[in-house]
């Protein structure tokens, strides 16, 4: 290291984002400049969502820090924090804190939209929706972006956010489950998979003219959705969500399952 020159060092999963010549996490970079360590790291390939600690000498900074030479810079992802799984309701010297736990899923991850929702979280997503328009929401709605795009991530309107790493929908599922503090007491089956709104109980008499006869002689509780109108009841679909989140450690109480 040289007078000019400040060592960072990217610790466990940061080191696989960056996409500049390094030593094992360790980066020497050339300060010549004035720049805030959130366009560095950015600039090195690291969304600002993924960082979750950083350290200069030691000592605990937030994304306004600018770089001195001679210094050593160490961040850290979510799971060497002190902050993991990561609760999103409790502050930290580089968030403020959410209200509550609400997801924002982009095109690139669309299937986990209806299991999350499956599961009771509230979990806003259309495919229309550009990279803008969600980072927009995001704020505005305070939810967390989940996504396989880095470039999505990296928008400063984005607060919280995961940079999905598994490709296949059920992995990127347990991931996310893994990776954020969930609530003690959630409703699974109680939004629409479809619209995310939630449902509410719906009198048999009411829409039985809509169902099919084996439905109609073998179930009597239903929901309904007031955005599409559509229609749920504890039918196959239903044990094959459950038996699903079974075979992935996910545990429905028995409470939970009736429509």
């Amino acid at each position: 290291m040289t007078d000019n020159t400040t060592l960072l060092y990217f610790a466990g999963e940061l080191t696989d984002l960056l996409t500049c010549p390094h030593d094992k996490g360790t980066v020497v970079y050339l300060v010549d400049r004035a720049t805030s360590i959130k366009d560095v790291i950015e600039a090195l390939g690291v969304p600002h969502t993924e960082v979750y600690d950083i350290r200069m000498n030691g000592t605990g900074h937030d994304f306004s820090l600018q770089l001195i030479p001679g210094t050593q810079i160490t961040f850290l992802p979510a799971n060497q924090s002190s902050n993991y799984p990561v609760d999103v309701t409790q502050a930290t010297l580089l968030r403020p804190p959410l209200n509550a736990l609400r997801f924002l899923v982009d095109e690139n991850v669309a299937g986990l939209a209806p299991l999350l929702r499956a599961l009771g979280f509230d979990t806003a997503y259309h495919r229309t929706w550009d990279d803008a328009y969600i980072a927009v929401l995001a704020a505005k709605e305070e939810r967390v972006v989940l996504s396989r795009d880095r470039a999505l991530l990296k928008r400063s309107a984005i607060v919280y956010g995961r940079l999905i790493r598994s490709q296949i929908v059920d992995d990127q599922l347990v991931e996310v489950l893994s990776h954020f503090s969930t609530p003690m007491i959630l409703k699974p089956f109680s939004r629409c998979l479809r619209c995310n709104v939630v449902t509410t109980p719906v009198n048999k008499e009411d829409i039985v003219h809509l169902l099919e006869p084996k439905t109609r002689l073998h179930f009597n509780m239903f929901r309904r959705c007031s955005a599409c109108k559509r229609i749920y009841w504890r039918g196959s679909h239903h044990e094959k969500l459950i038996e699903r989140f079974e075979r992935l450690g996910i545990n429905i109480p028995l409470h939970s399952t009736e429509p």
